[in-house]
């Protein structure tokens, strides 16, 4: 009986109490509108997230074979570089020398399936960012800027720069200087 006469008095006090209902509905809009919010930020938070994993994934995906096709490099450059100091003309060489030519084609093929690129500027012009410059040489018949010989091939692995291309840059000639004579 005691529980019954607290049961009422508290319903009397709240009867006694004013309802603003128009406060309440504002307080309660305004903890909606935070809640949306906060879930909006959430959904994009974890979608940004999704979306860096993924890029992540396909960035390893892309680059897993820099370190393996890096150590390949050499290799190609030695069967470059055999080729270029035999002599086709030479009966005794001909057959090894055909023999290296396929070796470097089915080399050159696969690497090429994987997005390995091959950079061979010779007679392009400079570019810091895929080639690097070994020696300057004067040469009136090009531009200036211009390479003129190719010391390494470079490479690009899914267009990224796996080795820089070393090369000779042209530059103008220098003007011919006075000689001691005519300044005197």
């Amino acid at each position: 009986m005691a529980d019954e006469q607290l049961n009422e008095k508290d319903l009397n006090a709240e009867e006694a109490a004013p309802v603003d209902n128009g406060a309440r509905v504002q307080e309660l809009e305004e903890q909606l509108a935070a809640a949306k919010d906060q879930s909006l930020r959430v959904a994009a938070e974890a979608q940004n997230s999704i979306r860096r994993a993924e890029q992540e994934v396909d960035k390893a995906r892309k680059f897993a074979l820099e370190k393996f096709a890096g150590d390949l490099l050499p290799v190609i450059d030695s069967l470059e570089l055999a080729l270029a100091h035999s002599s086709a003309q030479d009966d005794q060489v001909k057959t090894i020398r055909d023999g290296v030519e396929l070796t470097l084609k089915m080399f050159q093929d696969t690497l090429k399936r994987y997005n390995l690129e091959a950079i061979d500027p010779h007679g392009q012009p400079f570019n810091p960012e895929h080639h690097q410059a070994m020696a300057m040489q004067e040469n009136a018949e090009v531009e200036p800027n211009s390479v003129l010989n190719v010391f390494q091939k470079g490479y690009l692995l899914n267009g990224r720069l796996l080795r820089p291309a070393m090369v000779v840059v042209s530059k103008a000639p220098a003007a011919p200087q006075p000689s001691i004579d005519e300044k005197a």
